[in-house]
């Protein structure tokens, strides 16, 4: 299975072949500060993953791709190249959700993935034990924090998100992964096992998962 994700600021890319063996390009913490590159990065990245799992794209079983929530432009370009792919090679495309991998890479029973939404807001979700127990929804951090103070828990957060908001969520008594954690990014290895559960969907189908409306608005003519 080959999976991305592009989310983020980073573009992280894995082949995951049989018996567990892992293909995967782990980008550097620094990246999820930098400006987002996945329109030049994604498909030499994707083409270094393939070469050195030696496969070919017709030999994947399926393709993985995190369908955010996340940046706008990184989830238009990794979902359209996901069904560009997948149309071409003839192979299964599976959708799961960019947070859902974050708190895969939490060392944690209450996870707590946050994203940064830009507009002095994240994207978040909680699991526990595995299970999503919020749904995905965009706010800005003092209410994220408020909501898990209101709900007398006590998870461990990471992601760009948490380490923009650090001060904030720290003061709420929310504890947050190190700064250079691999936690912090989305790991497409977790886009590969999460999809790896999951039922293929129609390509058509697969489409980026925003939780709020865009920046941009069409202008009236």
């Amino acid at each position: 299975m080959l999976g991305f994700d592009t989310s983020t600021a980073a573009t992280t890319v894995c082949v995951l072949r049989e018996q567990g063996v892992v293909f995967e390009r782990l980008p550097g913490s620094e990246q999820l500060s930098s400006p987002p590159a996945h329109a030049r990065e994604l498909m030499p990245a994707i083409a270094e993953a393939m070469a050195a799992a030696e496969l070919s794209f017709g030999e994947l079983d399926a393709i993985a791709v995190g369908v955010g929530p996340g940046t706008f432009t990184g989830l238009r370009i990794g979902v359209a190249t996901a069904r560009a792919l997948a149309a071409s090679a003839g192979v299964e495309l599976r959708p799961v959700s960019s947070l859902a991998a974050l708190a895969m890479g939490i060392d944690a029973d209450q996870a707590l993935p946050l994203i940064d939404a830009k507009r002095g807001e994240v994207f978040a979700a909680l699991y526990e034990a595995g299970e999503r127990r919020w749904e995905p929804f965009a706010a800005p951090a003092e209410e994220v924090a408020g909501r898990v103070l209101e709900a007398g828990l006590s998870p461990l957060a990471a992601g760009d998100g948490s380490i923009r908001f650090r001060s904030v969520l720290e003061a709420a008594g929310i504890r947050v992964e190190p700064e250079g954690s691999l936690a912090h990014g989305v790991r497409a290895l977790h886009v590969c096992e999460l999809a790896a559960a999951a039922p293929p969907t129609p390509r058509e189908a697969v489409l980026p998962e925003y939780v709020r409306l865009p920046d941009a608005k069409p202008q009236p003519p």
